[in-house]
């Protein structure tokens, strides 16, 4: 399985994961000049922008010690583009959030 296709099978563990929250899915792997979103979705009023991270083992801390400022930063650039491309007011209620896939384990 190439990076891809491991990217796209731990994206669908957390929708899955999310859905079953009550979270719904808006768009995966929304793209943009500013950078990538891996999912975006709607949590009662809150428009998310999460990033999903996943470690097969914790020798280099978990998925969502990986998500550091400058990724963080870039998140939010594409967010921000998002929310121009879609018309969504800067006083709309949002979130950014991250899935963690550790070992297996969903956080």
């Amino acid at each position: 399985m190439n990076n891809r296709e491991k990217g796209n099978y731990y994206e669908t563990l957390a929708c899955e994961y999310l859905s079953g929250q009550g979270f719904l899915i808006l768009e995966r792997n929304f793209r943009c000049p500013a950078g990538e979103i891996d999912v975006i979705g709607r949590d009662g009023v809150f428009l998310v922008f999460v990033e999903v991270k996943a470690r097969r083992s914790l020798v280099s801390g978990t998925g969502a010690e990986a998500v550091n400022l400058p990724k963080q930063r870039k998140i939010c650039r594409a967010a921000d583009y998002y929310r121009v491309k879609h018309r969504i007011g800067e006083f709309s209620p949002i979130r950014y959030d991250c899935v963690s896939v550790d070992e297996g384990r969903i956080f």
